[in-house]
């Protein structure tokens, strides 16, 4: 599909990155995943973008992308479309090398599959696993019509060849009208068996401050990559426009 892999826009990427230098935020204003409901709260919060050192040692990654021409229910077409590498790499030609995908596909749904990726972040070659879980697990759903939340990603990260989970991820979607924003955040050092990392120190061990530099950069280049091509693929997949 041509108009898919022709997403490697220098010019307009340089454009867009002018504001996705990664900043360490120093706030006492933190939030930690058990108080994501404050996402939907009206308006922004003090950290939409960077990332933050919690008082428990692991990391805040905060990013916001505007999306134009796009919505809620093309990004949960999109989670429940993606199979191949070769689409994969649409999402980050560059730091996408691998997928493949553990669970139903062709019937739209995503939650309860795992994504299994090779990715490079900050430079590094990461090798994860994303298990997709029920927004229940994470936010208030009975308050997402009310904050203009047209859908919610969420998902348990953690290492791909190992019996761990590391980490925690939510992309949230607010329709607009120019398309929607997606407002995604990265919990990492919530560590499953949590003996691996017991204290705050071993935790920012495992997690310095340049795994939230990196993972902030990639977050906002693959969604913004995600923005340029996924109108278009969810017209032709689905006869859609919105």
């Amino acid at each position: 599909m041509s108009s898919e892999a022709d997403t490697d826009r220098p010019l307009r990427l340089r454009l867009l990155s002018l504001s996705w230098e990664s900043i360490r935020v120093y706030s006492s204003r933190t939030m930690r995943r058990d108080q994501a409901d404050q996402l939907l709260d009206p308006g922004y919060l003090a950290l939409e973008s960077g990332y933050q050192r919690l008082d428990d040692g692991s990391l805040h990654v905060a990013s916001r992308t505007p999306m134009i021409g796009c919505s809620g229910a093309m990004i949960d077409f999109w989670f429940g479309f993606l199979r191949t590498t070769e689409q994969y790499k649409w999402w980050h030609p560059k730091d996408h090398v691998w997928c493949e995908w553990i669970g139903e596909r062709g019937t739209g749904r995503y939650i309860g599959g795992t994504h299994r990726v090779h990715e490079y972040i900050g430079g590094e070659l990461m090798k994860l696993k994303i298990h997709f879980r029920e927004p229940g697990e994470y936010l208030d759903v009975s308050r997402f019509a009310a904050a203009g939340v047209s859908t919610a990603v969420c998902a348990r990260v953690g290492p791909l060849d190992a019996p761990v989970w590391a980490g925690h991820l939510i992309h949230l979607i607010r329709d607009t009208d120019y398309g929607c924003e997606m407002r995604s955040r990265f919990w990492l050092g919530d560590f499953d068996p949590a003996e691996i990392a017991p204290t705050p120190a071993a935790r920012a061990e495992l997690f310095p401050d340049r795994a939230g530099a990196g993972l902030h950069k990639h977050c906002n280049e693959e969604m913004a990559y995600l923005a340029q091509f996924l109108p278009g693929l969810y017209a032709r997949e689905t006869g859609h426009s919105a």
